[in-house]
Parts: structure tokens; sequence; C-alpha cells
């Protein structure tokens, strides 16, 4: 018996190699182009490449779709994990003059939302203990309303409270790729300018702050003493003598 190992056998299946990756042309653009004007939430490549053949790739179909409408009217930009056509930044003045401006949130939607943003998923109670005030069921539905947040189960405990969360379509709205991309909590709050620290008073090279302040000799005169001004000044003349 030889230890010689045998030789593999060839497989009877035929294995088909993989089409290269080509570039995309004005077919794939195109098809690209409607589908992302079609679609009311953003489009993810993912999307995109159940529509597209197996040799192009969608990220290189997002990216030529994006140059060609960069500088335009209309352009492509990232937003909800996904791409979509949004009008110019630079041309939302001039829009805002004939488009009526969707219904903005209350302050109080804002701050609940933003609590939402930076602590989900949160429970309600927790949110009014961050405002410092209670939540109305008004403020919540208006949010629910405007699909910016959502249920997302809820937190062991007592009472097993809701658990919100942001939305897809919060990210779309404010123009996020994802929920990383918000500015950080540091960024939004303006330090108070700090006061210039005092110098040591044996230090020769502070100020003298009697020769700093002109106004520091004037209130060493006595009252009433008489100044050079004084004494150019023309003299009072006497009153009539009665008749």
């Amino acid at each position: 018996m030889s230890d010689r190992p045998s030789d593999p056998q060839p497989s009877d299946t035929p294995q088909t190699a993989a089409a290269p990756i080509r570039e995309p042309g004005e077919a794939e653009l195109r098809l690209a182009e409607a589908l992302v004007f079609s679609s009311a939430t953003p489009v993810s490549a993912r999307s995109l490449a159940q529509v597209l053949p197996d040799d192009v790739e969608p990220n290189a179909v997002i990216a030529a779709l994006r140059a060609r409408y960069a500088g335009r009217g209309v352009e492509l930009v990232e937003a909800g994990g996904g791409v979509q056509f949004r009008t110019a930044v630079d041309l939302a003045p001039a829009l805002r003059k004939v488009i009526s401006v969707p219904r903005r949130l209350t302050r109080v939607a804002m701050e609940t939302l933003a609590i939402i943003a930076y602590h989900q998923p949160v429970t309600r109670a927790e949110i009014e203990h961050l405002r410092g005030a209670s939540l109305s069921q008004q403020t919540l539905d208006a949010l629910l309303e405007a699909r910016l947040v959502a249920p997302a189960g809820r937190r062991e405990g007592p009472g097993r409270p809701t658990l919100w969360v942001t939305t897809p379509e919060f990210l779309a709205a404010f123009g996020l790729p994802d929920i990383r991309s918000l500015p950080r909590r540091e960024d939004l709050f303006v330090e108070p300018p700090r006061p210039a620290p005092e110098p040591a008073a044996n230090d020769p090279t502070a100020p003298d702050p009697v020769a700093s302040d002109p106004t520091a000799n004037d209130a060493e005169e006595p009252v009433g003493a008489a100044t050079e001004q004084d004494d150019d000044r023309d003299p009072v003349p006497p009153a009539p003598a009665s008749c």
C-alpha cells in the first residue's frame, strides 16, 4: 500500500469567475438618478446595488453622480445613512420668498429632541430630569408626528418605562449621515471671557495704578483749591447797583 497522497479529483461543478468591476456608464447613472429622485427617504449603497448590474460598484455610481451635480441648484448629499437630492444651501434665502417653510418645532420640543439625540436610548423620566421640567404628552406627540423620534423597547426595571431614540428621518431632516456626526456638546456652549489675572505686588513690570489713572491726582486735591483753568477764566462781572 503506497503512502503517496492521492491527487485531488477535479470537481464536476463548473466554477464561474466573478465578473470584473467596470466603471459606471451613462445607463447606470440614469438609473441611480431616477432611484434617488423618486425615493422619499435617503438611498443607501445597498439599496442601489439591487438595481445595478453585478459588475458595477454602487459607491462608484454615487461618487460619479455627486460629481455631476456638484455646484448645481440641486446637489447630491449624504443624509440618514444614504444619499438624497437637496437644493443648494446658498439658494435657501431666495427660495424662502416663494416656498412656504414647514411649521417649526417649539422650543420645548427642540429641547426634548436634543436630549433624546444626545442621551438615547432615554426614558421619559430621564428627559424630565435633564430638562428640569415635566414633559407634556403634546410635545412628545409632535415629535412622533414628525417621525423624529420612535420607541425602542422598554428598560428593565420598575414599571418598564419606554425607551426613546431618534429615527433615520431625524438624520435626514438635519442633514446628518449618522448619529455620530452630531456636534459635540462641548462645542455648543460659549465660555464666558476669563478675567485677566491680577499682577503680583512685587512684580516690577506691573503698571503703576496711580500713573495709569489720569484721575488719580485730581482726586487728591482739596476741595475748593484753585486750578490753572480757574485762573484763566474771565472774572464774573459785578452785579449792577440797584437804583
